[in-house]
């Protein structure tokens, strides 16, 4: 569904990470944020709403709508679009409403 603009230039000297998505490993480009590896891997849904279960996604990609929260290693609603993907990262679908910090 989404392509990248430079799709047909991709060069072997791009540097890749290993993300791991809900069990799933994906090649990642480095210094892709992590809403951005998601839409190049065609997973479009990076959190559930807390009322009806709808899938959410990635809206804004400036970090102002909240769509795109996400765990990553282990530390829940971490907003996709402002983190960097890196080598090893886990990344895990939020469900339902965000945690509160205690």
């Amino acid at each position: 569904m989404f392509k990248r603009i430079d799709a047909a230039v991709l060069q072997s000297t791009e540097h890749k990470v290993r993300v791991t998505v809900d069990g799933t490993v994906l090649e990642c480009r480095e210094g892709d944020s992590v809403a951005a590896a998601l839409f190049a891997a065609n997973v479009l849904a990076c959190r559930d709403t807390a009322v009806s279960g709808t899938a959410r996604g990635p809206y804004c990609m400036m970090g102002v709508c909240y769509d795109c929260l996400v765990r990553i290693d282990g530390r829940p609603n971490q907003q996709a679009c402002m983190a960097r993907v890196r080598d090893g990262m886990t990344v895990e679908r939020q469900q339902g409403a965000r945690e509160v910090a205690a």
